[in-house]
């Protein structure tokens, strides 16, 4: 029996990929531009460890959003998740939930995922292959 929710699959991972983008790139404004302001909110500094990831958060979330160069840039957001993680959070417990790293932890699987099954049908990777 085909599950009834099979037929949107294609779609639901266009959803997961710009829902994820969305609020992965969140992160990138907030430590480039401090909008929004938050904790991670602080002087830009394109020479630092985190002025260089907000770099990476800014443009591979619009990449992402976009379905642009998905799989490529799914990839390096998954790499830079895990090294966030061993290297901000690992050193604060063994538990995810103990050293705050379950977000890290979860975009680093999310975005292996995407770098394996592509955008979806609702992107400009799927616009690019069609012409």
């Amino acid at each position: 029996m085909k599950a009834p929710l099979a037929p949107w699959s294609p779609y639901l991972l266009s959803v997961l990929r710009i829902t994820s983008a969305l609020l992965f790139l969140e992160h990138g404004t907030s430590k480039v531009f401090g909008i929004p302001p938050s904790a991670m909110a602080w002087q830009f500094n394109a020479a630092s460890l985190v002025g260089w990831s907000g770099i990476i958060e800014l443009v591979g979330g619009i990449h992402l959003a976009l379905g642009l160069f998905t799989r490529f840039t799914a990839f390096i957001l998954s790499g830079e998740m895990a090294v966030a993680y061993f290297t901000v959070h690992a050193a604060g417990g063994f538990y995810p939930l103990v050293n705050k790293g379950e977000i890290a932890v979860l975009y680093c699987f999310v975005f292996l995922y995407l770098a394996a099954a592509g955008g979806g049908p609702l992107s400009l990777d799927r616009l690019r292959h069609r012409n």
